[in-house]
């Protein structure tokens, strides 16, 4: 696994230049990989409402816009539930598509500043990238810590607090 740590970004969707999707990508992406010691590449495609609603279609059989999608490069290796994966033997770690309308309503709703919600979305879509899953209690709570972690490390409060 190298040292370094890319995150290429392919701007389809002006709006994430706006919103600094370039910076906030490798914001995300070096965090989770350094929070895991691990170097590699990820590319981040920042695309509207209706692509990622295409991309959903055609690979999970669900015609409708999500907030973020990802494929990892690399099967991921069996492991028990609620146990850190593996992480995985490539430099190439996978893509992820990211959909500004979803991510700005979604912000919105949830009263936090945009790029808080596109980083989260970042290292939770990386974090798929290295196996981790949310797919059983124990997968879930796992990988939801291990978002805190990193977050708290890039001062973003946690995403899952409910507010009141």
């Amino acid at each position: 696994m190298p040292d370094e740590i890319t995150a290429d970004c392919i701007i389809e969707d002006d709006r994430w230049d706006a919103a600094g999707l370039d910076a906030l990508a490798a914001r995300a992406v070096e965090a989770t990989l350094r929070w895991h010691d691990i170097g590699g590449e990820v590319a981040v495609l920042g695309c509207d409402d209706a692509r990622i609603a295409a991309l959903n279609a055609d690979f999970r059989g669900k015609p409708q816009p999500t907030n973020v999608l990802s494929w990892p490069s690399a099967e991921p290796a069996p492991r028990d539930p609620g146990t850190r994966p593996e992480p995985p033997d490539e430099d190439e770690l996978g893509d992820i598509a990211i959909a500004y309308d979803t991510c700005l309503a979604e912000a919105s709703a949830q009263h936090k500043p945009l790029a808080h919600h596109v980083t989260h979305l970042l290292v939770h879509a990386t974090l798929h990238l290295l196996g981790y899953d949310h797919l059983d209690d124990a997968d879930a709570q796992m990988m939801e810590a291990t978002e805190r972690s990193i977050l708290r490390g890039l001062d973003i409060p946690d995403p899952y607090q409910e507010t009141m």
